[in-house]
């Protein structure tokens, strides 16, 4: 596939030469700053052949390079292979970063270059500084995808959007809007424009389908008291969402009007611009007063109300109830030699789709088999998928998309003869998952400060991980969503109640196995003293059993074990009104006391 990407990478050069461009940036991105993009922007992909959620590509007269994290090494080395790429790691000791290359291998007065819709104000002004710094000269209204991808780009999405019910949402939009503006005023601003498609989506209580596995639309949002305003393709809107939009005081203007409508805001408008999330080249078109703050949406969305949280506990018994039916049926097959990693996806998406509110997967399954599973984010193609068999460990990262909630659940699981390492190194994981689970700790505290709990157990043994322990989770939404997470780098951002937050340690070891254990956990209040202050806990929301035939008890505390107990008891309770009785006694084998 790689070698396909040749001749794009020599139409971008093409293009640059006749510009006098000496490099560029090329973003896995779009101009929401999305994680997951809609084809039409997936430049990087076209001209690179990588496919993964991140990574940056530079491409200079002579040179190219791709950098990705920790997740992606594996997939990036066979992606890239003849490409005329080279890959880079990031955050990896020694390893150059993006900015230190460029400055390394452009000359002095060379021209970087990047497309400004695809940079955040915060990143343009990195490079431009960096520029700067080694006598560069940066330009970024270079948007090349217009200039060379000309065959075979996909249009944008012109799916309908739709709205999402209060009855799932808990909270009108014209709530939502004005505790916003309210936040945006506190600031010391006047108006907010918004661009993540996420933080519009929940604002408005609409949801699209322009993002696979994530229900968002390609739109702009500017909110005032005295102006509302969506930008976004007309075909997109049916009669319904119009009236609706009307109701709640929203006008509508054309997608690509977004920036002329930004250069006539008045002179003496104030302007809350997030700068990780607004576009350099819209930042420019405003002509006012510019207050440069973190969105108060993503706080805002990220604590979920009582309804949401209601719904969500109902969407993973659900979750639930489907994933035991799939592992029965992995149980009853792996040993006809028949199905392969592609296969346990299509027989979730099967068994998910029996519920009504069902909307789709939030993120392609992981299924990875044996040493497949040592791929952090491993994603089996027709060609790379491997036939299951009733040995060794298979690991299923997967997670669905309800109109009552959104889930992510991580097992691994032996499909036979397990060996010492591999028992020994599932409990390791486990403990670690215990850990987060069963973790109080006082008002304030941010991931960074639990995350070594996951850790730690392997960490005594030499061993690691290098992705997070732990990422937020939207509400029929993203199922990576900010800003609160659990992992090694600081994140000011405290732990409160309503965050859902994932608990999935791991560990890897190439060309053997990977195993990873997920559960989604809620904050929730817990003790209170005088003395001591407020405490918060996590409530555990995903519902399904552990593996009990990988676990080494001799390495398990009394503690954890009533903690499994306690939750395989709870699991029982919560799943069985959805299961027949062969269901039933399947799962009460599964989660018998220890």
């Amino acid at each position: 596939m790689s070698k396909e990407t040749l001749k794009n990478l020599e139409a971008v050069r093409s293009e640059m030469r006749r510009l006098g461009v000496d490099a560029v940036i090329i973003p896995g991105t779009d101009p929401h700053q999305s994680e997951y993009i809609s084809g039409h922007w997936k430049l990087r992909d076209w001209v690179s052949g990588f496919t993964g959620s991140n990574g940056t590509a530079v491409v200079t007269l002579d040179q190219a390079g791709l950098w990705t994290d920790s997740r992606y090494f594996l997939q990036a080395a066979a992606q890239l292979e003849d490409s005329g790429f080279d890959m880079h790691k990031e955050d990896v000791p020694g390893e150059a970063t993006v900015n230190e290359w460029i400055a390394a291998n452009l000359h002095d007065g060379a021209v970087l270059a990047v497309d400004g819709y695809l940079f955040s104000i915060a990143q343009a002004a990195q490079l431009e500084e960096m520029c700067g710094r080694n006598g560069l000269r940066f330009a970024s209204d270079f948007n090349i995808a217009d200039r060379v991808w000309t065959e075979g780009r996909p249009s944008r999405p012109e799916g309908k959007i739709f709205i999402h019910d209060e009855k799932y949402a808990g909270e009108s939009a014209s709530d939502k809007m004005a505790r916003v503006l309210a936040e945006v005023e506190k600031a010391g601003a006047d108006s907010i424009f918004i661009p993540s498609l996420d933080e519009i989506a929940w604002t408005l209580n609409l949801r699209g389908s322009d993002v696979e596995f994530t229900p968002v639309f390609i739109s702009y949002l500017y909110l005032s008291d005295d102006a509302k305003v969506l930008f976004i393709d007309d075909v997109k809107l049916d009669r319904e969402v119009k009236d609706y939009l009307k109701s709640i005081g929203v006008a509508v203007k054309p997608y690509d009007e977004v920036r002329n409508y930004l250069g006539r805001v008045s002179t003496g408008t104030t302007v809350m611009l997030d700068p990780a999330k607004v576009s350099d080249t819209l930042a420019r078109a405003l002509d006012c007063i510019k207050v440069y703050s973190t969105s108060p949406i993503a706080m805002l969305k990220a604590v979920k109300n009582d309804v949401q949280l209601a719904g969500t506990r109902r969407a993973m018994e659900r979750d639930g109830a489907a994933l035991v039916r799939l592992w029965m049926w992995l149980e009853a097959n792996a040993g006809t030699g028949k199905y392969n990693e592609i296969d346990v996806w299509k027989k979730g998406i099967e068994y998910r789709s029996q519920s009504d509110l069902y909307r789709g997967d939030s993120f392609a399954m992981i299924a990875g088999y044996k040493e497949h599973g040592a791929i952090v984010h491993y994603s089996a193609d027709e060609e790379s998928a491997s036939t299951i068999h009733a040995d060794g460990l298979l690991l299923i990262d997967s997670g669905a998309q309800y109109l009552d909630g959104t889930t992510d659940i991580t097992r691994t699981i032996s499909l036979g003869n397990p060996t010492p390492d591999e028992i020994h190194d599932y409990t390791l994981v486990l403990k670690g998952h215990l850990a987060i689970a069963r973790a109080q700790y006082p008002a304030g505290t941010r991931g960074a400060q639990l995350d070594a709990l996951a850790r730690i157990y392997l960490w005594n043994e030499g061993m690691s991980y290098l992705h997070g322990t732990g990422h937020g989770v939207g509400h029929f939404l993203g199922v990576h969503e900010g800003p609160q997470n659990i992992r090694l780098n600081e994140n000011n951002t405290p732990l409160l109640p309503g965050m859902i937050t994932s608990d999935e340690p791991g560990v890897y070891k190439a060309g053997r196995y990977g195993i990873r254990t997920e559960n989604l956990v809620l904050t929730v209040e817990g003790e209170h003293s005088d003395e001591f202050g407020d405490f918060y806990r996590f409530e555990v929301l995903t519902l399904f059993p552990y593996d009990s035939t990988l676990i080494d008890m001799s390495m398990l505390s009394a503690q954890e074990i009533e903690q499994i107990n306690n939750y395989h008891r709870q699991v029982y309770d919560r799943l069985s009104p959805y299961l027949n009785d062969g269901e039933k006694q399947w799962l009460a084998e599964k989660t018998k006391k220890l």
